[in-house]
């Protein structure tokens, strides 16, 4: 899934420099007391274990150094915020931001780095009305491992290490009751003349409504959304307090277009000469979610859910393209043919889940600081799992993260046929 457009360099710095200084709204604008410049440093090191396994492995024995694995890295990030509110027409006027600075070691001596804006955006209130435009994380829905309606922000779920988001160009309109929030966005304004290839996922220009009400001890959601290409959809979800200790969830969603991958040729083992991968429409789809939440006494958690992703290939689909997997190992053909082949195998590991039926459950402790957590993620349909253990401790300005993953199952679960066999992060924060 393509990520929102970051701002070049010299317009990155030049907006946090805005940002950080007092912007002039003209008059009759009177400053109100500025809060002060907050933000974080994160030192992280990631360590990856490449599997020997899969299609990317295959085509790495056939033709080595077509696919080198990912390496491990050492990352520094620097994470500012800051927000400037004043008055204009005696009513509230804000302008927030976030800024992320990186730089990124590789094991092999290769270095990346950027600058970029997470959030920049402009809002005012006037009543129960408020109003904001710019660069802004929206993130809706209920859920953990997976959120059907969060059809904004489209936020990956599951990350070892929850890292700073960015956020989505956009234009917000928002409306609040005594027990109600109404919002109206218009997502990616900016491609709205741009072809489904240039604007996929979260790039697509879109409108977006969602209404809020809590009635009693549940809370209901209601989602509409109009894509520029992917047609209309509608959704729903509630977060039920059921007792002290128990919380169940749920979410739905209809789709009447969505994306998918287009590209396994009609017979086994037929080779391409370019890559055949490109994602394409197709018609309706269903997306929903249930879990509980059960938290006890003793400061255990226990976060149970399922859920179905009707827009993931059908098993029936994934069993053609381990068929063509298979016909390309025994074919004849010259070694760096089948290569390019094999590691193109891996396009449609890019996308939000690989198997339409998931369950997924994690259990945590906390205590004085600590926060010990298990979770497994689990596909019925060819016994794929993914195992992971993390442990934080936070401070009053510093957290340290550790979490290791593993991923596994039979030799034809898709899970064990991913690129990395494990992933495992070691990260400080300090916040200032």
């Amino acid at each position: 899934m393509s990520a929102a457009p970051t701002l070049g360099r010299p317009a990155a710095a030049a907006a946090l420099a805005w940002l950080l200084a007092v912007p002039a709204f003209g008059q009759p604008a009177t400053p109100d007391a500025a809060t002060a410049p907050s933000g974080e440093l994160h030192l992280r090191w990631d360590d990856r274990q490449a599997n020997p396994a899969g299609p990317l492995a295959a085509a790495h024995r056939l033709l080595p150094g077509i696919a080198p694995p990912t390496p491990g890295a050492a990352t520094v990030e620097a994470l500012l915020r800051h927000t400037w509110r004043t008055r204009l027409a005696d009513q509230p006027l804000a302008v927030a931001g976030e800024a992320l600075a990186w730089h990124q070691q590789d094991e092999g001596g290769g270095h990346s780095g950027g600058l970029r804006l997470n959030e920049l955006q402009l809002s005012a209130e006037r009543g129960a009305w408020a109003v904001s435009a710019g660069k802004k994380v929206l993130g809706w829905d209920v859920g953990f491992g997976f959120r059907p309606n969060d059809v904004v922000q489209q936020e990956a779920r599951r990350s070892l290490l929850a890292r700073p988001l960015e956020g989505r160009p956009l234009l917000q309109i928002d409306h609040f009751g005594a027990d109600s929030a109404t919002t109206l966005v218009w997502a990616q304004p900016q491609h709205l003349s741009r072809s489904l290839a240039d604007s996929p996922g979260a790039d697509e220009s879109a409108l977006a409504l969602r209404h809020y009400r809590r009635s009693g001890a549940v809370d209901w959601h209601g989602f509409a959304r109009l894509g520029r290409h992917t047609g209309a959809s509608l959704g729903g979800a509630l977060a039920w307090v059921a007792t002290d200790s128990l919380a169940v969830h749920a979410s739905l969603r209809q789709l009447q277009r969505h994306g998918t991958w287009r590209g396994l040729p009609g017979t086994a083992g037929t080779l391409a000469r370019q890559d055949p991968w490109q994602r394409t429409l197709v018609g309706p789809a269903t997306q929903a979610l249930v879990g509980l939440q059960w938290t006890g006494e003793s400061r255990h958690g226990l976060l149970l859910e399922a859920w179905h992703d009707g827009t993931a290939p059908a098993p029936a689909w994934w069993q053609g393209w381990q068929a063509h997997q298979a016909a390309l190992l025994a074919s004849p053909a010259p070694a760096g043919a089948r290569a390019g082949n094999l590691a193109w195998l891996s396009a449609p590991f890019n996308q939000t889940n690989l198997q339409r039926n998931n369950l997924f459950a994690r259990w945590s402790w906390q205590a004085e600081g600590w926060q010990l957590a298990l979770d497994v993620l689990w596909h019925p349909a060819d016994g794929g799992r993914s195992t992971t253990a993390s442990l934080q401790w936070q401070g009053d300005r510093v957290r340290i993260d550790v979490a290791l993953r593993q991923l596994g199952g039979p030799a034809d679960a898709l899970l064990a046929q991913l690129p990395q066999r494990s992933t495992g992060v070691l990260a400080a924060t300090w916040s200032f």
